[in-house]
C-alpha cells in the first residue's frame, strides 16, 4: 500500500533512538517527513520500492536532530554573514591572523565584528589581546569584539566611525574608559548594564535585506552540520517584533528553512512592557504556524527591572524595587491570556523574589497547567526548585558555564561552582529540562561544546567544575538536547525521539558519540543531517546527497573564508584553515587538543551579559 512504501530508508548503522529503553537499532524508513519504520534491517526493507532512496550508513552513530532549547538564531542569522567568528579557535595568535586578514578583505564603510562565542581561556595563550595588538593588525578598518557581555575592545577606526570622543559622556551603566588626556582607549565596560555595548554595535552598517537572507540560511546550514534540526528562539535586544522577523518569514514563505523554529518575543521598551505585550497579543497566537515556524510565547525578557544578568567578576546587584509590581502586571496579562513564558533567571535571590510574583498571580489567576520556565538558573536552591516544580514550570539550561566558569570560582570559590546549575537535582525531581548553547552572543551554537559540558563538567578552558554527582551520562546528557527540549515548545511525542509517527529529524554522527574519549566530544558534527525526511546537510561519504552549496553574500563575507566554528588544533592551527559550512568534505579537520587544567585567573572589570 502506498502508506507503507518509504520515501528514504537508512540502514547499516548504530541508530540510538533515545526512546524509553534507549534502543540502538540498525535501519529505519521515513514517510512523509516522518519516521515509518524503526528496528531491523530485514524488517524496514520491507517498506522499500523501487522509489525508494537507500542510504549505507556504513555502521556510524544516528541521533535524533538536536534541538537547541535556548538559541537567538532570527537575531544571530541577520548578522551571521558580517561576524567573524573565533569560536573554537585555539590560539590567540590564529585569531589575530583571522582579524588582519579579513580587515584586508573588509570594504569601508564596514566593519569586522568578532560578536561572541570564545573565552580567552580556550586561548593557548590563556588571555585576551590587547588594544595595541588590534590597532596593529587592523590599522584602517573598524573593529568591534564583543567578549562576554561584560566589555567591546574597539580598535581607533572604530571608535572614530561610532564618533566616540574626549567629549562624549559615558553611558549610564556603562564606561568609555579613557587614558590621563580623557581620551576614549577603545575599551568599554558593562557596569552593570550591557546597553553601552548594544547600542555601540547596532552604530555599524547592516547588510542588506538580500544578503540577510542569504546570511540566515548559512547559519542555519552551520547548525545543520553541527546535527541541529529544531531551536527555540528566545528573542533578544535590538530584535523587534514583527520587523526583525521579516527575514525569516521570507524564508518561511520560500520553503528555505532548513531548521524548526519555535519563537519567543522579547519586550524592547523599559517601562513599556506591558504596552509590548498587550499589542502582541492581538497580533500573534502562541502554538500558531506550523512544524516548522511557530509562536512560542513571551519571554526571555519579560521586564526590565527583572534584568538579571550575569555578572560573576563583580558583585551580584540587586534589582529594583520596582520589579514585583512591574513583573506581576505582565504574567498576569500573560496568565489571563494563555500565553506560555520564559524568563532569564541567573542568581537564587533574584529567583526568590521571582517565584514570589508566580505564585501571587498563580493565587489570582491560576497558571493551570500553563507552560512557562526559567532560563539559566545557574545557582538556583533545593527550596526554590521544589517551588518550580510545584508551579509546574521547567528550567532551561545552557553552557554558559563553559565560558565563564573561572570567573565564577574566582569571585564565589570551587564549592560553590559544583552545581551551576544543579542539573543531576533538577532531573532527580522530575523537573522538565531542556539543554541549548544561549548563543551567539555569549557562548558558541556548538551543540557539541554544551554536550562536552554536561558529561565532563568542564570549561572550554579545562577548568573542572562538578563532581560525578552533577554530571551526566552521555545517554542522559543527549536525552537534554532532544527530547527533553522537545517540553519548552509544547512538541513533546511530535519530535526527540527517532520512533515511527515522529518528525523525521535526525543526524548521522563523524564518530560514535557514546564512546569517544570525553575530549573528543566537542569535535563531533554530522556528516548527514536529515529534517523531516529531507537531506539538509551532507559531507564525507554522503557528500553527494549534499543540496546545492550556498553562495556567499556579499563577497567580503568572513564566511566566505572561515566559515563558522574552527576545527584547528592548536600545534597545527597556523596552517590550518576554518572550514566553510558549504564544504562538502573535510578531511583536513582535526581533533582540538586538551589545552589542560586552568593554570591562573585574568582579572577585569566588566559585567557578564
Amino acid at each position: 500500500m502506498a502508506d507503507n512504501q518509504a520515501d528514504l530508508i537508512l540502514y547499516n548503522g548504530g541508530i540510538a533512538t533515545q526512546d524509553d529503553r534507549r534502543s540502538v537499532v540498525e535501519a529505519l524508513a521515513i514517510r512523509n517527513g516522518k519516521f515509518l519504520s524503526v528496528g531491523g534491517e530485514r524488517d524496514v526493507m520491507a517498506y522499500r520500492t523501487d522509489g525508494t532512496r537507500l542510504v549505507d550508513l556504513n555502521q556510524r552513530t544516528v541521533i535524533p536532530g538536536l534541538n537547541d532549547s535556548h538559541i537567538h538564531l532570527i537575531r544571530g542569522g541577520l548578522n551571521y554573514n558580517m561576524e567573524l567568528r573565533w569560536d573554537g579557535v585555539p590560539s590567540l595568535a590564529d585569531a589575530l591572523r583571522m582579524l588582519r586578514e579579513q580587515a584586508q578583505r573588509t570594504p569601508a564603510p564596514q566593519w569586522v565584528r568578532v560578536v561572541g562565542g570564545w573565552s580567552e581561556f580556550q586561548f593557548a595563550e590563556r588571555r585576551m589581546p590587547t588594544i595595541e595588538e588590534i590597532n596593529e593588525v587592523a590599522p584602517d578598518t573598524p573593529v568591534f569584539i564583543l567578549h562576554l557581555y561584560c566589555r567591546a575592545l574597539l580598535n581607533k577606526a572604530a571608535l572614530k566611525a561610532v564618533g566616540y570622543t574626549k567629549d562624549t559622556p559615558d553611558f549610564p551603566g556603562g564606561d568609555i574608559q579613557r587614558d590621563k588626556a580623557g581620551n576614549p582607549t577603545g575599551m568599554l565596560v558593562a557596569r552593570p548594564n550591557a546597553t553601552i555595548l548594544y547600542a555601540t554595535l547596532a552604530k555599524g552598517p547592516r547588510l542588506q535585506p538580500e544578503d540577510q537572507l542569504n546570511s540566515s540560511r548559512h547559519f542555519m546550514r552551520e547548525l545543520n552540520r553541527l546535527g541541529i534540526t529544531s531551536l527555540i528562539d528566545a528573542g533578544g535586544g535590538y530584535q523587534n517584533y514583527p520587523e526583525d522577523y521579516s527575514i525569516i518569514n521570507q524564508l518561511r514563505e520560500r520553503g528555505e528553512l532548513t531548521v524548526r523554529i519555535a519563537y519567543n518575543l522579547f519586550t524592547q521598551r523599559p517601562k513599556q512592557e506591558i504596552d509590548d505585550f498587550s499589542r502582541w497579543i492581538k497580533m500573534a497566537r502562541p502554538g500558531a504556524g506550523d512544524d516548522f515556524y511557530r509562536m512560542n510565547g513571551a519571554g526571555e525578557m519579560l521586564v526590565f527591572s527583572a534584568a538579571d544578568f550575569e555578572d560573576f567578576l563583580e558583585p551580584r546587584p540587586d534589582l529594583a524595587p520596582s520589579l514585583e509590581a512591574e513583573l506581576k502586571n505582565v504574567v498576569t496579562l500573560l496568565v489571563k491570556n494563555r500565553w506560555p513564558f520564559r524568563l532569564h533567571a541567573t542568581y537564587d535571590e533574584s529567583i526568590t523574589r521571582f517565584l514570589n510574583v508566580f505564585e501571587e498571580v498563580n493565587r489570582e489567576v491560576p497558571f493551570n497547567q500553563l507552560s512557562w520556565f526559567f532560563d539559566h538558573a545557574e545557582t538556583i536552591t533545593d527550596r526554590n526548585l521544589e517551588r518550580v516544580k510545584a508551579l509546574g514550570g521547567g528550567i532551561a539550561i545552557q553552557h554558559r558555564m563553559a565560558y565563564q566558569g573561572e570567573y565564577f570560582v574566582d569571585r564565589y570559590g570551587k564549592q560553590a561552582a559544583e552545581r551551576t546549575p544543579p542539573i543531576a537535582r533538577m532531573l532527580k525531581m522530575g523537573i522538565p529540562v531542556g539543554a541549548g548553547t544561549d548563543a551567539t552572543r555569549v557562548a558558541s551554537y556548538n551543540p557539541f561544546v554544551s554536550l562536552y559540558w554536561l558529561v565532563t563538567g568542564k570549561t572550554v578552558g579545562g577548568l573542572s567544575l562538578y563532581p560525578e554527582a552533577n554530571r551526566l551520562d552521555r545517554a542522559q546528557a543527549l536525552e537534554l538536547y532532544t527530547h527533553g527540549s522537545s517540553w519548552f515548545s509544547g512538541e513533546q511525542g511530535k519530535k526527540g525521539t527517532i520512533a515511527p509517527g515522529q518528525l523525521a529529524d535526525l543526524a548521522v554522527l563523524s564518530a560514535d558519540y557514546f564512546s569517544v574519549p570525553e575530549e573528543e566530544i566537542k569535535a563531533l558534527e554530522s556528516v548527514l543531517t536529515v529534517v523531516g525526511g529531507k537531506v539538509v546537510y551532507a559531507a564525507a561519504e554522503f557528500a553527494k546527497l549534499s543540496p546545492p552549496p550556498l553562495p556567499v553574500s556579499p563577497d567580503w563575507s568572513p564566511v566566505a573564508k572561515y566559515g563558522g566554528y574552527s576545527r584547528a588544533t592548536a600545534a597545527g592551527s597556523a596552517t590550518l584553515r576554518a572550514v566553510s559550512p558549504f564544504d562538502e568534505c573535510h578531511p583536513h579537520r582535526h581533533r582540538p587538543s586538551d589545552w589542560g587544567a586552568f593554570p591562573g585567573l585574568l582579572q577585569c572589570d566588566c559585567f557578564a551579559f
